[in-house]
């Protein structure tokens, strides 16, 4: 249970990227996609390519955090409580922003890399994950309320002791611009879904 809880928490820490954006309706497809070349497809290449306000809010991440981690191994067990820091940065343009997260969890030391977006095509949060607990990449999708407050993503990741793919959730609410929670389930022993993680970050 140790060794399973640990992998799969850790893969939880990609949500972070999310962050509180409101999510508009999906473009129906073109029946006649514009030419190669044309003013048409000029225009439709520069709208995905422009950072826009999913993008402003998403650049919220960037700076130096500190945090506080509480995790449950266990339905009812009481949390282990660990801190660590967060730095952020804005890449290529405002487009992405990559954070890098270092603290201790389980005893060991722990590092791990999120690269967050927003798909203006796809209409939806994206977000990729890296740590030193793993070798695989985690990727999720999210969606926001219309307040601009509260972002779900859900991601699936390899249960080490399964060899199975497990569904994910992140739940983040952003306080203020200097505050915000990320509350992450899984899956307890039985399959039914747990709090397993809760991350409370503040801004230096």
């Amino acid at each position: 249970m140790k060794i399973r809880s640990t992998a799969v928490v850790l893969s939880l820490l990609a949500s972070l990227l999310a962050l509180a954006v409101p999510l508009g309706a999906q473009d129906k497809p073109q029946e006649n996609p514009p030419a190669m070349g044309s003013p048409e497809m000029e225009a439709a290449m520069m709208k995905a390519m422009t950072p826009g306000e999913p993008q402003k809010r998403l650049a919220r991440l960037a700076g130096d955090w500190t945090f506080v981690n509480q995790m449950w191994m266990a339905p009812g067990a009481p949390p282990a409580e660990s801190t660590g820091t967060m730095h952020g940065e804005v890449l290529l343009g405002g487009r992405y922003v990559e954070h890098t997260w270092k603290g201790n969890f389980m005893g060991m030391p722990f590092e791990g890399r999120g690269t967050d977006g927003y798909d203006n095509v796809g209409k939806q949060y994206v977000a990729s994950w890296i740590d030193n607990m793993g070798t695989g990449i985690m990727y999720s999708t999210g969606t926001c309320d219309d307040a601009g407050k509260v972002c779900t993503y859900t991601g699936d990741v390899w249960d080490p002791t399964t060899g199975k793919k497990s569904t994910m959730k992140s739940v983040i609410t952003w306080v203020d611009d200097n505050t915000f929670t990320n509350e992450m389930y899984g899956n307890d022993p039985t399959g039914k879904e747990m709090k397993m993680m809760e991350i409370t970050a503040k801004r230096k």
